[in-house]
């Protein structure tokens, strides 16, 4: 089982979509279990302040240090003693941080037993957390899901606990619906009625996938997926 803890501002904007669908019933048959922590309930101060002016101005704020370092303290105890810190990856989403792609899903799938996500919002977090973590044996990568810059880490870690589930066996319900698996990414894919009208046109399936041929079924689909 792994387990995700999500730091986050926003718990509620991110617990609907991980309650639903294949990332529910794969923490109802307790294939993986996700916690989420609220950062305001971490903060020092009367007003549950997160958030405070960038050092040397300029626009925008950035979550403050303390609830991060706070958050983060809690998590460690949540997880135990028995933890293994060599078993947890601490993600700090960034927009410069490295690009997260299939290959570090099924890495986390296989070897990892805890993630933990810190979603950074407004114009990001205190660098000096980064740091702090690794000097406190934590393992942390600064990740990015694409080449473009959101405004939190909540989609992000939507996608990744997505995308690392869904590798673990038993997710999907049966290992040959793991589509990368059968005939990878991008295959187009069709279903009924054979042929759809609309407008004076006609769409089609394609004549290969209809003629029960698995040989040129295969070829077909090599020839068509995503480069």
């Amino acid at each position: 089982m792994i387990t995700f803890d999500v730091i986050t501002i926003f718990p509620d904007s991110i617990k609907g979509y991980l309650e639903e669908s294949i990332i529910g019933r794969a923490e109802k048959k307790k294939l993986i279990k996700i916690r989420l922590h609220d950062l305001r309930s971490f903060s020092e101060s009367k007003h549950k302040k997160v958030d405070d002016r960038p050092y040397g101005g300029g626009p925008g704020m950035v979550l403050m240090l303390q609830p991060l370092v706070s958050a983060m303290d809690h998590v460690a105890k949540v997880l135990g003693s028995g933890a293994k810190k060599s078993e947890t990856e601490v993600v700090v989403f960034a927009a410069g941080g490295k690009q997260f792609d299939q290959k570090t899903a099924d890495l986390w799938a296989r070897r990892r037993k805890h993630l933990v996500f810190v979603c950074g919002h407004y114009e990001g977090i205190d660098a000096r957390l980064v740091p702090i973590l690794k000097k406190s044996g934590w393992k942390v990568n600064e990740l990015s899901i694409g080449p473009y810059v959101l405004t939190g880490g909540e989609v992000p870690a939507m996608a990744v606990i997505d995308a690392v589930s869904r590798r673990l066996p038993g997710a999907l319900g049966k290992e040959e619906s793991v589509e990368e698996r059968r005939h990878g990414v991008g295959v187009p894919v069709f279903t009924r009625p054979e042929v759809f009208a609309r407008r004076g046109k006609k769409y089609r399936v394609p004549e290969e996938l209809l003629s029960g041929n698995h040989r040129a079924i295969e070829k077909w689909r090599l020839e068509h997926k995503a480069k």
